[in-house]
């Protein structure tokens, strides 16, 4: 699903208004029905006070519709217009006119007004500015933003928090509306994915308006939301006649002393993703525990007892996952160093190897092209240095892919894989999987996936989506709190399973 911005969204506005021959206003009625008929098939006619607040643009216009069909429908309802400016869309006079002519009087609202009373039972419906703000709203329409906030009403914006822009951080964190849910016309924005900007709404869910499937179809964009529907065509079924050897030899290395537990939840989760054979590289005090704690996974040592020293594996593996547990002693990170030279496929960095890379920056120019990377923020910043806001970041983030050449899974709440100067924001995780080896477990299934065959970006996309699955299965009985990071290796099955379960259309989504 593709994620359009501000300016790309106008563009497909004003394509479908030329290419179906319809007005501007013809497309904002679409939009205000979308919301009636969201609003009204779940409250079904109830007694309850709805509290319009309708910016003078375009997303007042679409506030200002919804009020008019709302009335018509019967519920109680108090139209405010937030007067910010002198100037006022042609749309929203349009709908304005309607409304009046349906002997519905707004309250407008003015910088020396006074603040209107809500009740906590009320809903309030968010139609004060929308994705075109460019600049911080007025210091009054701030305090009262912060009184509809300060209300406890259930908040309903329409397509975007008001206050929040669409291409960087608010001006005043407490002049955006804090939304309980948002209805977001046909394509999802970036700013719902982003921990600065993602916390101003508790879920969203998009509205179809019809917007012209040609142009959401060939228009490029930058980032793209990954769903159940995309991931599908990527899964590969195995075949009848395949064998063990069809589904590739991956290598997990890592470990050091009191740090095999990494090394063996990655192992594990590669060989339960589908690898056909797992062999583990740990140093010698890993040997045993390995070999009872997964027996499917074959082990090599190192000749040190506490750490890797040197890595030599006497095969040619079809993926190698490395740096869970590794460490980072001289002797280590001499180890990478020459592992590093002497190997030619893509391959999985995790951990410390990251940090390795982080300290010796010199190094990243041997890593093979087209290897998956999969820091955490801290060894993300490591990598790329420090950034002034998660727009920089990304900005950063995907500079450093482009110039190396490599596939960076930016771990998250919504883990955005880059590469090619592209991004894929994805759909599944929760705060659960905020736990000790969560990491470890996520290495080990891109490796898998690596070895049996999936290009880089379709491991690291696809192995990203399966682990945030295979946690939402898992948090839905152990409960976020009590989830591990086994636990995702225990679902991973089930999340195969679910892949191919179709999910209601614009399923609502929680951010």
């Amino acid at each position: 699903m593709k994620i359009f911005t501000a300016n790309q969204i106008y563009k497909a506005d004003k394509f479908t208004i030329e290419k179906q021959q319809i007005t501007s206003d013809s497309l904002m009625e679409r939009a205000a029905s979308q919301l009636f008929e969201w609003m009204h098939s779940r409250l079904q006619g109830a007694d309850v006070t709805i509290q319009l607040f309708c910016g003078i643009g375009n997303n007042g216009g679409d506030g200002i519709a919804l009020a008019r069909l709302l009335k018509e429908a019967g519920y109680n309802i108090q139209v405010h217009v937030v007067n910010y400016s002198e100037k006022r869309s042609k749309d929203f006079l349009l709908n304005l006119e309607r409304l009046k002519d349906r002997k519905i009087w707004p309250d407008f609202l003015n910088d020396d007004g006074v603040m209107p009373e809500i009740a906590p039972t009320d809903i309030i419906v968010d139609a004060i500015f929308g994705i075109g703000l460019n600049r911080a709203p007025s210091e009054w329409v701030g305090k009262l933003i912060e009184h509809i906030n300060a209300s406890q009403a259930f908040v309903l914006s329409v397509d975007i928090p008001s206050g929040l822009p669409s291409n960087r951080l608010p001006w005043n964190p407490s002049h955006v509306v804090r939304a309980s849910y948002v209805l977001s016309f046909q394509v999802p924005k970036l700013i719902f994915f982003l921990p600065e900007t993602g916390v101003y709404q508790n879920q969203w869910e998009l509205l179809d308006i019809g917007l012209d499937p040609e142009f959401l179809m060939q228009e490029a964009v930058e980032y793209e939301f990954l769903t159940q529907f995309d991931m599908q065509p990527v899964y590969r079924p195995r075949l009848k006649f395949s064998h063990k050897g069809t589904y590739g030899h991956a290598v997990i290395v890592g470990g050091s002393y009191g740090k095999i537990g990494a090394v063996q939840m990655a192992a594990n989760a590669c060989l339960t993703v589908g690898s056909g054979l797992v062999t583990a590289f740990v140093p010698e005090c890993g040997y045993h525990s390995l070999q009872t704690a997964i027996p499917e996974v074959m082990v090599l040592t190192d000749d040190d007892d506490d750490e890797i020293t040197s890595i030599n594996i006497p095969f040619v593996p079809n993926a190698i996952g490395i740096g869970m547990g590794l460490g980072t002693s001289d002797k280590s990170v001499k180890a990478f160093g020459e592992f590093l030279k002497n190997v030619e496929m893509p391959i999985v960095i995790d951990a410390d190897g990251l940090n390795i890379l982080a300290k010796n920056k010199g190094m990243i120019r041997e890593v093979p092209k087209q290897s998956i990377l999969t820091p955490h923020p801290k060894e993300l910043e490591r990598l790329i240095g420090e950034w002034e806001d998660d727009f920089d970041k990304l900005d950063k983030a995907r500079t450093f892919s482009q110039e190396n050449d490599l596939v960076l899974v930016i771990k998250g709440a919504h883990t955005i894989t880059l590469y090619g100067g592209k991004g894929y924001v994805n759909s599944t995780g929760n705060p659960g999987m905020a736990t000790a080896g969560s990491g470890d477990v996520l290495t080990g299934m891109i490796t898998g996936l690596l070895a049996m065959g999936y290009a880089p970006l379709q491991a690291a996309v696809f192995g990203v989506f399966l682990h945030g699955l295979a946690g939402d299965i898992g948090a839905a009985t152990d409960s976020y709190d009590s989830l591990k990071a086994t636990g995702i290796i225990k679902n991973i099955g089930k999340a195969y399973l679910e892949l191919f379960k179709r999910p209601e259309p614009n399923q609502e989504q929680s951010v």
